[in-house]
C-alpha cells in the first residue's frame, strides 16, 4: 500500500524566498526541501567547501606531487561503475595535465568485477605489480582493503586510498587515506561521491604543485582547469544515488552547466548522441536515467575499461565508436533484467508463507541462472516493487553467491549486514557498502540461513510504519502552471536524492483509457476545464472514473509538436 503524503511548506519561508525573487512555485519547492534563504542556491564554484578542510587531502597532495616531481609510475585502481569510472577518469585527466612531459606516467586498472571482486584485494594487487607501479591510487573503493594495502606494503609499492564509503573500526595501513567518512574527518559533506573526493584530491594537488612553482613562467607547464572536469564529477555524483547537499549540488549544477554549454568531454559527448538526447538540454534525470546506466553496462556485462576509455579519450571518432558499444551493452543489460525480473516474482510466489510477495520484511533471492553483473538492479526493481529491503544473488565461483541489496528508509543495509555477520560469525565472506545499497558474498549452501536471518533482523529494525511506502509529494498544481514553461523551469534546477524533483498530487475525472504494449496506461484526464494528457508506464491499477494522482510534469514530444503531459507515478481510485 501506498500513502500519498503532501511536504509540508512554511508560509514564512516561502514568502520569503519570493521576496528574493525567487520564482513562486520555486519558492514553494525549495521551502518544502528545507531552503531558508536564496543564498543557499548560490551555486557559483566560489561556494564550494575548500580542499582544506578534507582530511589529509594536504598529505596526498604531497605523496603525489613527490611522485610527479620524482618521475615515477602511478597507477589508479578504479572501481567498476559509474562513480569509480568518473573518479579514474577525472584522475587521469588531471594527473596527466600536471604531469605534462616531466617523465612520470599516469596509468589505470580496472579488475573484472566477476574475477576478482570488490576493492583493493591482494590478487589486485599482484595482478597491479605486473605494471611495476610506484604508487596506487584507490578510486572509490580501499577503505577495507586490509589485506591487499598489506599485499603492496610488502612489495614495496605505496598507497593512497581516496573513497566515501564507511569504514570499520580498523583503517588499512595504507601510505594516505583520504575520505570524509574516516575518524576525526570534519568534512561537512560527508555524502560527496567517490569522483568527488578525487576532484578535491585534484583540487589540493595542483595547489601543491602550484606553491612548489611546477607551473611557474618557463616552466613549460600550463596549469590545467580542473573545471573542465565538471562534467564528469556531476555524472559520477548523480549516478552514485549519493545525497545532493548543497556541496553536491554545486558540482552538479556546475556540471550540468557545463553541458548545456557544449562544454563536455568527447565520450559524454558521444554518449549523450548515442542515447538520442541533447547536452544543450542535459538534466540531472538524463545523468541518472540515461548516461550513468550506458557506463554501468559496462562494468555489469562486460569491462569497466571500456567505459573509462571513453571518458578519457580525445578522439571523437573513438569516443562515438565506444558510445555506442556501451549503448549496445545496456540494451542487452535491459533484456537479462527484464527476464531476470520476471523470474525473481516466479520465485516470490514459490516462497514460503509469511515470506510470499513481501510479507516478510527483508527478502532475500538467489537463482543459479542470474547474471552477476545485474543483481543490483534486479535488487532495486525488486524494492520499489514490494518497499522492502532485497537482496538478490548470483552464483559466484568455488561454492559461492555474490548478493547485492537495496534498502528502504528505516533500515541502514550495511548495519543489518554487521548484525548479519555478528549472529553468524562464519557467514559472511565479504560484505561492504552504505546505507541504501550494500554487498555480501555467502556460500551457496548457506543462503537459505542469510535468507532467514536477514528478514528477522528487518523485522526487528524496521518499524509498521517503515514497511508502509510513503510517496511524498508537493501537494497540487495550479492550473496555470501545466505548462512546458513550467518543465523547462523545473529542468533547470538540480534535483536528485535527498533533493527530489518535484511531484505533485491532484483529483481528476478520467475521460479515456488505453493501455499500450499490454503494460503502460495512456489517459485522457480533466481537471475543472483543463484538459490534460497523462501516462503511466507499468501500471498495475486501472483507474475508475475519479482518480487522485501523484504526477511528475514532463514535455510529451509527438510529430515535432511538444505538449505538456503528466508521468503518473500512483494512482488512487476515488469511484
Amino acid at each position: 500500500m501506498t500513502h500519498l503524503k503532501a511536504r509540508s511548506v512554511p508560509p514564512r519561508i516561502q514568502w520569503q524566498l519570493e521576496q528574493q525573487g525567487l520564482h513562486p512555485l520555486l519558492a514553494r519547492l525549495y521551502a518544502a526541501r528545507g531552503i531558508q534563504t536564496r543564498s543557499e542556491l548560490d551555486y557559483e564554484l566560489k561556494s564550494l567547501l575548500p580542499p582544506a578542510l578534507l582530511t589529509h587531502a594536504a598529505e596526498a597532495a604531497i605523496l603525489l606531487a613527490d611522485a610527479i616531481e620524482a618521475q615515477a609510475s602511478i597507477l589508479i585502481v578504479a572501481d567498476y561503475d559509474c562513480d569509480g569510472a568518473t573518479a579514474c577518469a577525472v584522475g587521469i585527466r588531471a594527473l596527466r595535465a600536471m604531469a605534462g612531459d616531466s617523465g612520470a606516467t599516469v596509468d589505470y586498472l580496472v579488475p573484472n568485477r566477476f574475477t576478482y571482486g570488490y576493492g583493493l584485494t591482494p590478487e589486485i594487487v599482484d595482478l597491479a605489480a605486473t605494471r611495476s607501479p610506484d604508487l596506487i591510487v584507490t578510486v572509490d573503493n580501499g577503505i577495507a582493503s586490509h589485506e591487499g594495502v598489506a599485499r603492496a606494503n610488502e612489495l614495496g609499492i605505496a598507497t593512497l586510498i581516496t573513497d566515501h564509503h564507511l569504514p570499520a573500526a580498523e583503517l588499512p595501513a595504507a601510505d594516505c587515506i583520504v575520505n570524509p567518512n574516516q575518524p576525526d574527518c570534519e568534512f561537512p559533506s560527508k555524502c560527496i561521491a567517490g569522483v568527488g573526493v578525487m576532484f578535491y584530491v585534484m583540487l589540493a594537488l595542483r595547489a601543491e604543485l602550484r606553491e612548489r612553482g611546477w607551473f611557474a613562467e618557463g616552466s613549460g607547464r600550463k596549469e590545467p582547469n580542473l573545471a573542465a572536469l565538471l562534467d564528469l564529477v556531476a555524472l559520477g555524483t548523480v549516478a552514485d544515488v549519493v545525497q545532493l547537499d548543497r556541496n553536491n549540488r554545486i558540482l552538479v549544477n556546475q556540471g550540468l552547466k557545463r553541458m548545456r554549454e557544449g562544454k563536455l568531454t568527447p565520450g559524454l559527448r558521444a554518449i549523450f548522441r548515442a542515447a538520442g538526447r541533447d547536452p544543450a538540454k542535459a538534466t540531472s534525470l538524463d545523468l541518472g536515467f540515461i548516461v550513468g546506466p550506458r557506463l554501468n553496462a559496462a562494468g555489469r556485462l562486460a569491462d569497466m575499461s571500456l567505459g573509462i576509455e571513453s571518458l578519457i579519450t580525445d578522439d571523437q571518432a573513438r569516443a562515438l565508436n565506444i558510445a555506442q558499444q556501451l549503448d549496445a551493452l545496456n540494451r542487452e543489460r535491459k533484456d537479462i533484467e527484464s527476464g531476470m525480473q520476471d523470474q525473481a516474482l516466479i520465485h516470490l510466489e514459490t516462497l514460503e508463507t509469511g515470506e510470499r510477495a513481501g510479507e516478510a520484511a527483508g527478502v532475500a533471492l538467489f537463482d543459479p541462472e542470474w547474471h552477476q553483473g545485474v543483481v543490483g538492479i534486479l535488487a532495486a526493481r525488486i524494492k520499489e516493487k514490494l518497499h522492502r529491503p532485497v537482496f538478490a544473488f548470483a552464483r559466484g565461483e568455488n561454492g559461492e553467491v555474490k548478493g547485492s541489496g537495496r534498502s528502504i528508509p528505516g533500515l541502514h543495509l550495511r548495519d543489518a549486514l554487521d548484525l548479519v555477520a555478528k549472529r553468524a560469525p562464519a557467514m559472511l565472506l565479504r560484505f561492504g557498502g552504505h546505507a541504501m545499497a550494500a554487498g555480501a558474498t555467502i556460500r551457496e549452501a548457506d543462503f537459505p540461513h542469510f535468507r532467514e536471518l536477514f528478514a528477522q533482523i528487518a523485522e526487528e529494525l524496521l518499524s509498521p510504519a517503515d514497511l508502509t511506502r510513503t510517496l511524498e509529494t508537493d501537494g497540487g498544481l495550479e492550473s496555470g502552471y501545466v505548462s512546458i514553461a513550467t518543465v523547462r523551469l523545473l529542468e533547470n534546477e538540480v534535483w536528485g536524492q535527498g533533493f527530489p524533483a518535484p511531484i505533485f498530487e491532484d483529483e481528476f475525472v478520467v475521460e479515456n483509457q488505453r493501455v499500450l504494449k499490454e503494460k503502460h496506461l495512456k489517459l485522457r484526464l480533466r481537471k475543472g476545464q483543463q484538459r490534460l494528457d497523462a501516462i503511466q508506464f507499468n501500471f498495475n491499477t486501472a483507474p475508475g472514473n475519479t482518480i487522485r494522482a501523484a504526477y511528475r510534469l514532463a514535455i510529451n514530444d509527438y510529430n515535432g509538436v511538444q505538449t505538456p503531459q503528466l508521468m503518473i507515478e500512483h494512482i488512487e481510485n476515488i469511484n
